[in-house]
């Protein structure tokens, strides 16, 4: 049967849909979360601009060249983390942004993680994913497979009648391709902005990896 990283190998366009559905749990010193996945977002390493790798190789982003299956964070803004499933193949640095889930375990643990916030706001966006599941930079290269971080993949996918995708969110390079991927009717989804242009007041939003 193939492991985590044959099963992530493939092409980030194919690999991204599978995601949705898939649950990410991180097993804390506080106690466990789990979040199961509604919405996500390709990036294609060196080949797309909107990538954090599109320039090559840097510190920041070593881990997206890496074997797929670990977790690549990223701080932004100066106050979100943000997290990255690597996939692809060694070297070409794909990823998939994790946008958004539902809590599916330690839902009061999430809730004081995020003060409280509704239930469907919990991890509705990638800084506040992040923030539920008390994911940082000192997890920047995790393996997914075993643990405290893993990730389950789903053993069916999203049927197509409710799988969607649409351009990517706060992005001012190839903000246009249709590599965001979400479960329809699902409340946890989040809500889609396009970037703002240049001159044009900058909101606070985490950005692609």
């Amino acid at each position: 049967m193939p492991g985590l990283a044959d099963v992530l190998a493939g092409p980030v366009l194919e690999v991204a849909p599978r995601l949705l559905g898939a649950v990410l749990r991180h097993d804390s010193p506080e106690g466990t979360v789990a979040v199961r996945l509604t919405e996500v977002e390709a990036y294609a390493g060196e080949h797309d601009p909107g990538s954090h790798a599109y320039r090559g190789p840097t510190r920041r982003n070593e881990v997206m060249f890496g074997q797929a299956g670990h977790l690549y964070v990223y701080f932004t803004y100066g106050m979100h983390h943000c997290c990255n499933v690597v996939v692809g193949e060694t070297g070409h640095a794909s990823a998939v942004l994790l946008r958004a889930g539902e809590v599916v375990e330690g839902l009061g643990l999430a809730r004081d993680r995020r003060r409280n916030a509704p239930d469907r706001d919990l991890a509705r966006g990638p800084a506040r994913l992040c923030e539920a599941l008390a994911i940082d930079l000192e997890d920047n290269g995790a393996w997914l497979g075993d643990g405290p971080l893993t990730l389950t993949l789903p053993g069916a996918g999203v049927s197509p009648d409710r799988l969607r995708t649409g351009p990517r969110v706060g992005l001012r390079h190839a903000a246009d391709h249709p590599w965001r991927f979400w479960v329809e009717g699902e409340p946890t989804v989040s809500v889609y902005r396009p970037a703002k242009r240049l001159g044009e007041p900058a909101g606070r939003r985490p950005a692609g990896s």
